[in-house]
C-alpha cells in the first residue's frame, strides 16, 4: 500500500511538472497594440492599424518575424485561426511574432495597405525590444497578399525609409505564395483585368537588385494559376542580378492555402525551410 501511494504521488508530481512546463511554454500575448499614431489618422486607420505580439516567456533579443496574413488585399484578420496557429507554433521555436492588421481594398486603395505594412515593420523595429525581440534581427514574411506586402515593403526602398527602418535591420524576407507582379487587386483598382500582367512600380520584380536582404521564396506545386511561376521568375531574376542569398522552394503536395496552413506542423518542408532560414540569417546578424 505504501509503495502504491508513493507511485501515485510520483505520478501526480510528474503530471504537475508536465502541466507546468506546458503552461510555461505558452506565449506571452499582447493584443491590439496601435502601430500608427497622430491626429491625421482616419477612423478606419485607427480601427485597422493594430497588431498582436506573441513572445516566448522570458525572451531576450530573440529573432523577430513580422507576419502578414493573406486575403487578396480585400479581406483577412489578424485573429484568424490559421494565422494565430502559425504565430503560436513559431513562438515555440524561439521567435517573437508580430501579426498586424492593415487597411483593405476597396475602402483603402494603393498604396495605403503597403504604407500600413511598412508602418508595422517600423513599429517592430522601434518597440520590439520591449517584448523580448531583437530589432536588428527582424524578419518579414507573409502569405499570399501578405507575401506581396512582404516583398514590396522589403524591396522598394522608399517604404522602409519613410518609417525610419534601415535596410540593414531586415535580416530576411519570407514571402509565401506572394504575387511578384503588380498585385491583381491594384490592377482592378485601376480598371485593369487581373489577368493583364503588369510590372510597374507596384511590382516587387521592378525592385530587383543584388543588395536586397536574404530571401526565402516559398510557393506550392498546386498553387494558384501562374503563382508558382511568378515566384520562380522572381528567384531567377534575383540570381541573375547577383543576389547571393535567395532560395526558392516550391513545396510538393501543397496548394495555395495549405502551403501556409501547414507551416504550423512539425516536419512540414516549408516550416523546416523557414526555421533553417531564420536560424542561418539571425546568426549572421
Amino acid at each position: 500500500m505504501h509503495a502504491m501511494i508513493k507511485r501515485s504521488v510520483g505520478l501526480l508530481l510528474l503530471v504537475a511538472a508536465v502541466a507546468s512546463a506546458s503552461l510555461a511554454a505558452e506565449p506571452v500575448v499582447k493584443l491590439d497594440l496601435p502601430y500608427k499614431a497622430g491626429d491625421s489618422l482616419s477612423a478606419y486607420e485607427i480601427t485597422r492599424c493594430k497588431l498582436d505580439v506573441y513572445s516566448p516567456p522570458g525572451a531576450t533579443k530573440a529573432p523577430v518575424l513580422v507576419w502578414f496574413y493573406g486575403g487578396g488585399l480585400t479581406g483577412g484578420e489578424k485573429y484568424g485561426a490559421g494565422t494565430v496557429a502559425i504565430a503560436r507554433s513559431l513562438v515555440k521555436e524561439g521567435l517573437v511574432v508580430v501579426v498586424p492588421d492593415y487597411r483593405l481594398s476597396p475602402k483603402a486603395t494603393y498604396p495605403a495597405y503597403i504604407q500600413d505594412a511598412a508602418a508595422a515593420v517600423g513599429w517592430a523595429h522601434q518597440h520590439i525590444a520591449e517584448f523580448g525581440g531583437d530589432p536588428d534581427r527582424l524578419f518579414v514574411g507573409g502569405h499570399s497578399a501578405g507575401g506581396y506586402l512582404t516583398l514590396i515593403v522589403g524591396m522598394d526602398p522608399e517604404y522602409l525609409k519613410a518609417v525610419g527602418v534601415p535596410t540593414s535591420a531586415i535580416a530576411g524576407l519570407i514571402p509565401v505564395s506572394g504575387q511578384t507582379m503588380t498585385h491583381y487587386t491594384i490592377r482592378e483598382e485601376r480598371g485593369i483585368s487581373r489577368y493583364m500582367v503588369t510590372a510597374d512600380d507596384a511590382a516587387p520584380v521592378r525592385w530587383v537588385r543584388p543588395e536586397l536582404p536574404p530571401m526565402l521564396v516559398l510557393s506550392a506545386d498546386n498553387d494558384m494559376p501562374a503563382r508558382a511561376e511568378e515566384n520562380a521568375f522572381l528567384v531567377a531574376l534575383l540570381k541573375a542580378a547577383g543576389h547571393k542569398a535567395v532560395t526558392g522552394l516550391c513545396v510538393a503536395g501543397r496548394d495555395h492555402g495549405t502551403v501556409a496552413d501547414k507551416l504550423k506542423d512539425d516536419g512540414d518542408p516549408g516550416r523546416m525551410a523557414l526555421l533553417e532560414f531564420v536560424k542561418r540569417y539571425a546568426a549572421a546578424k
